[in-house]
């Protein structure tokens, strides 16, 4: 992937351990996305995401959320790390941070992130759970461009799971995880097409991934 261009460069925020960085790199890796990860960025020291992005010898920076003047100060330098490194595309997976103006002026349209439930169905944090206390016979994942409205921007792509009579928050958490791996790569494709639209809050016009 040594020849991807800048407009093909992805940066990977986490704070974890990134399933979905794992899932993003697996997809460039074995050609079926053409992009390059430019560079893995976490808020923690210790999020275990990082040893598998330096294990690939993907360029990595610890950037902690700690000791910043403000949210918009964080945010910059978050910017900075990112532009330095002609990163075009910024994909969220697992980063425990709300992203504030900053950065998304710094990357209008050019944020994505990955939610677990059929959004607007169950924003913010323990979706599954939400799920299922609400008892709902089908949730899902969705990614979705970043907007300063919490999960509330225009949706890319879904995918439905369906909740089981026996389910646990942690065996339909699971079977989330398995479509969101599938869905991320194929909406980083759609957006790096660069043929779609935002007609309002809907993504329109993309290629089938």
């Amino acid at each position: 992937m040594n020849g991807t261009s800048d407009a093909r460069r992805l940066g990977i925020l986490i704070s974890g351990r990134g399933s979905n960085l794992h899932a993003l790199m697996d997809a460039s890796a074995h050609g079926k996305l053409d992009a390059r990860i430019a560079v893995v960025i976490s808020n923690r020291a210790d999020a275990s995401g990082l040893d598998r992005a330096r294990d690939a010898g993907i360029a990595t920076i610890v950037l902690d959320h700690r000791g910043w003047a403000s949210r918009d100060e964080y945010d910059l330098a978050l910017a900075r790390e990112l532009k330095h490194r002609g990163v075009a595309l910024v994909c969220l997976a697992g980063f425990m941070r709300l992203v504030g103006p900053a950065l998304i002026e710094a990357f209008p349209n050019a944020i994505l992130n990955i939610h677990p439930s059929l959004l607007p169905s169950f924003p913010g944090l323990n979706a599954q759970r939400q799920a299922l206390e609400r008892g709902v016979k089908i949730t899902g994942a969705t990614v979705h461009l970043v907007t300063g409205e919490l999960d509330g921007g225009p949706i890319v792509l879904q995918s439905p799971v369906s909740v089981l009579d026996d389910d646990t928050v942690d065996s339909l958490s699971a079977r989330i995880l398995i479509e969101e791996h599938r869905i991320y790569p194929d909406a980083v494709r759609a957006v790096l097409s660069e043929s779609w639209r935002l007609d309002g809050r809907r993504f329109v016009g993309s290629e089938e991934p």
